[in-house]
């Protein structure tokens, strides 16, 4: 099974959803004209309204059933008469739920019979240095894979990757996916690597999740400058290996298009096969801690 996926380093325009829905409906039609349009689509965290929106969360917080219904009508006012060809997406948006509001990435079919097939709810809220998302949104409360048209999939957002925990429940789910949308403002300067960073460490806890687990991970980057605060991109897709098979530029917006083979996931893990050894040690690891008598 070959699944085209295509990575949407995207700008979008603070605090506006109208404005940033125009921008994603513009993607949608790029995406029609790729040499192999994709069948899933993937957007960055907080791609309707930028991210650094604290007080003003809520104000502009969707319902999922309402963004579905949004990006359905501008994916199918775009389609050629009789075309009706479905699209998978992917996107990051404040969310409210319940009367709470959450950073959230949905997944939806659009197009014939458009259906949302999972809703990730950032569990990680990052509160330090620049970071205040404890004090305006909800934390998630759960990490798992889902089922698409073509396999299995999992969402983390940003921080959430930077605990080796979520992307094992991901894995250990079923995941052969794991898509990270992402808004990670430039910090600092790798001497010798030409990028900031928290791009370079991007690339490091992609890659190890990827190998580790013989999954691919496909990480979209918000792009723009919000508040004094640069975000550079560097969208990166990695193989199960952990070689990076397409990666986006820093500072520009970019449509990136990578055709995945799933059958390398059982090739990766045939070589390495870290995730059967931690799913056979996992019960007796799990048992040890639960009858652990305390000290």
């Amino acid at each position: 099974m070959k699944l085209d996926l295509a990575v949407a380093q995207f700008r979008p325009v603070k605090a506006d959803v109208e404005a940033s829905l125009a921008e994603v409906a513009r993607v949608f039609d790029r995406a029609r004209e790729l040499e192999n349009p994709p069948h899933l689509l993937v957007f960055p965290e907080t791609a309707l309204t930028g991210y650094f929106l604290e007080g003003g969360v809520r104000e502009h917080a969707l319902p999922a059933e309402a963004l579905v219904e949004r990006l359905d009508a501008l994916y199918s006012s775009g389609t050629d008469p009789g075309a009706d060809t479905p699209l998978e997406v992917a996107i990051g948006f404040f969310e409210l739920h319940r009367d709470r509001v959450y950073n959230s990435a949905l997944y939806a079919r659009l197009g014939r019979d458009p259906e949302i097939l999972h809703v990730h709810r950032k569990v990680f809220l990052p509160t330090y240095g620049v970071f205040q998302e404890e004090r305006f949104v909800d934390a998630g409360h759960s990490v798992r894979a889902f089922d698409t048209s073509w396999g299995r999939a999992s969402m983390l957002i940003c921080e959430d990757v930077f605990h080796s925990l979520s992307s094992t429940l991901a894995a250990l789910d079923g995941a052969q996916l794991i898509i990270v949308p992402s808004a990670s403002p430039a910090r600092g300067f790798e001497p010798g690597s030409g990028a900031p960073a928290n791009v370079v460490r991007w690339d490091r806890v992609l890659r190890t999740i990827a190998e580790e687990h013989g999954v691919f991970v496909a990480a979209v980057q918000v792009l723009g400058f919000e508040g004094g605060k640069g975000f550079p991109g560097g969208s990166v897709v990695f193989d199960p290996r952990g070689k990076a098979i397409a990666r986006a530029p820093l500072w520009e917006e970019a449509l990136l298009p990578v055709r995945l083979d799933l059958r390398e996931i059982s090739a990766a893990r045939v070589e390495q096969p870290l995730l059967s050894d931690l799913e056979r040690a996992l019960p007796g690891l799990l048992l040890q801690r639960r009858d652990r008598s305390p000290s």
